[in-house]
């Protein structure tokens, strides 16, 4: 495992939000703004959070670091359910981040919570299923990149046998 590369990530956010005037003013541009990376067909709509003057339909960066945690420790779990034989059927997780505002205009997220749902195929996975989370955590490639904590709350499901 002891390999020491390098990984590169271009994704280009382009604003979207001049209404005219530009940034006369705090009130006077929209947020809007769009993500892309080249060749791939979806983008992504972004803007500030609501509670920044931001659009409430579009993503915000707070809600994509939140989903690159989580989609970060799902992939790293089922990876290493597969390579261990847990047979999971389902996952979802119902991430929660909390980021705190600082005097002077600033602020930085306090933790994000996890909270996947797995089920998996048999009784005798659960065991394996719900410890595999903490390896999950620690080779996490977003979570060792983060400066504040990362909680996993998981509940385990055993798949209903056939009808």
């Amino acid at each position: 495992m002891g390999r020491n590369r390098e990984h590169g990530y271009d994704v280009t956010v382009r604003w979207t939000g001049d209404t005219g005037e530009g940034t006369a003013g705090y009130r006077a541009y929209a947020r809007d703004h769009e993500v892309t990376v080249a060749g791939k067909p979806t983008m992504i709509l972004g803007s500030a959070d609501p509670a920044f003057v931001g659009d409430p339909d579009r993503w915000n960066p707070e809600e994509l670091l939140v989903a690159s945690l989580s989609q970060c420790h799902m992939l790293s779990y089922l990876a290493l359910c597969s390579l261990k034989r847990v047979v999971v059927t389902g996952y979802e997780d119902a991430a929660q981040g909390t980021m705190r505002e600082t005097p002077g205009g600033g602020g930085a997220f306090a933790e994000v919570v996890l909270n996947p749902v797995v089920t998996v195929a048999e009784e005798g996975m659960v065991e394996a299923a719900t410890a595999l989370h903490e390896e999950a955590h620690r080779i996490c490639f977003i979570a060792n990149s983060v400066n504040f904590p990362v909680r996993h709350a998981p509940v385990i499901r055993v798949s209903a046998p056939p009808a």
